[in-house]
């Protein structure tokens, strides 16, 4: 049985849900997501929230009891609260910028980075050496995040190189003479 998927979705004041087949489309301040689920699963819309059962006993079913569930929440938490990364960059002259949709990137290379921001999302740099991810769509979010660190992921002896906040990078001591 999945304990997270017999908990229904609840929606906060401001966040309506309707279903359509498989389609459950949700709207909030922040704008409409949607997620179509599997034929494994019966989507509801209440009073207060949306209920997901499954159809059947098979493991697939539960597979997708839960999962199914657990994409709702995220729908509403987009349209409410939205999704946020936060990059660090360390290292000397490394730093970031934002001009229109495009970050600039300064990495140590012989040339800039310039990195297009796709739609959906937002990239600021409050400080230069700080990138800020922010948007509806956790998927999204998080390939920008992970597309951005790719330029230059943290090395393990200076610890130089864009890393997640808060992220511990396992540091090796260096050759010995």
């Amino acid at each position: 049985m999945s304990r997270i998927g017999k908990k229904p979705v609840e929606l906060p004041s401001g966040v309506s849900a309707s279903v359509s087949g498989q389609t459950v489309e949700v709207k909030g301040p922040k704008g409409a997501r949607s997620f179509t689920a599997t034929d494994d699963v019966t989507l509801t819309v209440e009073d207060n929230g949306v209920t997901i059962t499954p159809r059947g006993s098979s493991k697939r079913a539960r597979q997708q009891w839960g999962m199914s569930r657990t994409m709702v929440a995220n729908l509403v938490q987009g349209v409410t609260e939205g999704f946020k990364k936060e990059l660090e960059i360390q290292g000397v002259g490394y730093r970031a910028q934002v001009q229109g949709n495009t970050l600039k990137l300064n990495l140590g290379y012989s040339h800039e980075v310039n990195f297009e921001v796709p739609e959906g999302v937002t990239v600021t740099a409050p400080k230069p050496t700080e990138v800020v991810i922010e948007g509806s769509d956790q998927q999204l979010v998080g390939q920008v995040a992970a597309n951005i660190r790719e330029w230059r992921a943290p090395e393990p002896y200076k610890g130089k190189g864009i890393r997640y906040k808060g992220e511990f990078i396992f540091r090796k001591e260096g050759k010995k003479k």
